[in-house]
């Protein structure tokens, strides 16, 4: 690794975000201007230094997003996307934007294909579109698209001119996303001995390496990253602002001045806005970040956290909880300790059958809920463990092809009735809002599953529910039925009786 030699790597790393252009690029997305307005708010709060608001001369909406975004007197600086066009300038100098960001193609196969000029034309085009926008105000981004098919001695030709025009920082895209990081890092170390003005990166991730090359390019001498939430963007996405932050911070002790145990509230909303899951197995965010089911790891985990976590980074540290899944890998130590934690202590020989039927149920491909665990320990310990503080008494469905779905609920809430009705996007969304009604605490659903456990018109499903609590407690339950709306009431009932019997007052 010989770029790592005369490497000038910054002890403080400046963080960009473009979730707002390039992650609103991503197929199918299209945030609406309020939910832009939300995540910038957010992504300010959190300690992002650039927020790019959008592309102005895209269209008169994405003008007016950029300019409400600009006048918010957020602590990020906004910035605007401009093509190397006056016209694009001035449009976003209209918007009132901290910065304006202007590229140009600066790769053989992309200059002769979409803007069609010259090297030398690029260069002449590039001193000048700089130097305007640094005439009219204070901070310009300058972008050599596809930086990474560009021949280095013409890059850091057109890099200079940008610098000397003005350019306050100068941006490297790997625009089609096909570098590594042993040729990112040769690559900046290489552009960092001859620019002085400071270097960002922009990484795509088509072979799965934005953020390693963009954390590799911190270490050659890059002092500013460019992410996007969740990594969303065009075809296969952008760098993740959690995994690169992380990265930075825990693994090479550099700042960035993200707070850093937001991001998993920040993640979760842009998911909500943008309608793309986070899976459960992404890095730092996803639900099983730290989640441990193999009776090895589980015991590891209770003895000591860093045995099977890395320890430099905790789930406290990126706003996420550490827990315990239940599955056919369990073991009998983390099956005991999620019973103490509701006060069920079962003998040696009910915990081992315990163990069995839970192993047996997953091993039919059923999630295992904790309702399932309390349920089982319950039958086998003779016992009946969960109070039923909360009792479905009736719901009533309206729905059709002329209607908005309208689902009403009677239940008793700690011996009171109680009523609540809501519409939704269909009778299971309305039928799940129905009965978070009637809850006299903030109650968030965070995930929904719905699995046909036999074939036939009249086939039983087998509903899953995860809510979450204000405390970021979250609980599963599940229920089954030939009815999926009755079966979906009654696993959110199920998955409220937990909570409820854990600790939560009326």
């Amino acid at each position: 690794m010989a770029f790592f030699v005369d490497r000038k790597r910054p002890e403080r790393v400046t963080v960009f975000d473009t979730t707002l252009r390039d992650g609103e690029q991503t197929p199918g997305v299209s945030f609406t201007i309020e939910q832009k307005l939300d995540i910038a708010r957010l992504l300010s709060e959190i300690g992002v230094d650039t927020i790019e608001a959008g592309f102005p001369a895209s269209s008169a909406q994405e003008k007016e997003t950029v300019s409400r975004i600009a006048s918010e007197n957020l602590a990020a600086k906004v910035c605007g996307l401009s093509r190397s066009r006056i016209d694009d300038v001035d449009t976003c100098l209209d918007c009132g934007v901290d910065m304006v960001h202007v590229f140009i193609p600066t790769s053989d196969i992309q200059r002769e294909n979409t803007i069609k000029k010259s090297r030398e034309e690029v260069l002449q085009m590039t001193g000048e579109i700089v130097g305007y926008v640094r005439d009219h105000l204070g901070s310009c981004m300058f972008s050599a698209m596809d930086a990474t098919r560009t021949d280095l001695p013409y890059l850091i030709e057109v890099l200079k001119v940008a610098a000397d025009a003005g350019a306050t920082v100068v941006n490297i895209p790997d625009t089609v996303g096909i570098s590594t990081p042993m040729k990112m890092g040769e690559l900046i170390s290489a552009i960092s001995r001859e620019i002085t003005v400071p270097i960002d990166v922009h990484c795509h991730n088509d072979f799965g390496l934005a953020v390693a090359n963009t954390t590799t390019a911190v270490e050659a001498g890059a002092s500013q990253v460019q992410v996007t939430v969740n990594g969303i963007g065009e075809r296969a996405g952008n760098a993740d602002i959690a995994q690169t932050v992380m990265i930075l911070e825990a693994i090479h002790g550099i700042s960035t001045g993200i707070e850093t145990p937001r991001l998993v509230e920040t993640s979760r909303v842009v998911s909500r806005f943008s309608g793309i899951p986070i899976t459960p197995i992404q890095p730092v965010v996803g639900d099983n970040a730290f989640a441990h089911e193999s009776g090895i790891h589980s015991h590891g985990i209770m003895a000591n956290s860093q045995t099977f976590e890395p320890g430099i980074m905790t789930p406290e540290m990126v706003g996420h909880r550490r827990r315990l899944a239940l599955g056919k890998h369990v073991g009998r130590h983390a099956v005991r300790q999620m019973l103490s934690l509701v006060h069920i202590s079962p003998s040696d020989r009910q915990l081992d059958e315990i163990v069995e039927r839970i192993k047996v149920i997953s091993s039919r491909g059923r999630r295992v809920t904790d309702h399932d665990l309390y349920t089982i320990a319950e039958d086998i310990m003779g016992i009946q463990a969960i109070a039923k503080t909360i009792e479905l008494r009736d719901i009533s469905i309206m729905s059709g092809n002329h209607c908005i779905p309208t689902a009403s609920v009677r239940a008793l809430v700690g011996g009171v009735e109680k009523t609540a009705s809501a519409t939704g996007n269909g009778p299971v969304d309305a039928a799940v809002r129905a009965v978070l009604g009637v809850m006299p605490i903030a109650i968030s659903l965070k995930d929904f599953r719905i699995e046909a456990i036999s074939g036939g018109t009249d086939a039983i499903g087998h509903v899953t529910i995860t809510v979450e609590d204000q405390q970021g407690r979250t609980f599963d339950a599940s229920s089954s039925g030939d009815d999926i709306v009755l079966a979906s009431a009654e696993a959110m009932i199920n998955a409220i009786n937990l909570l409820r019997w854990t600790g939560e007052t009326p």
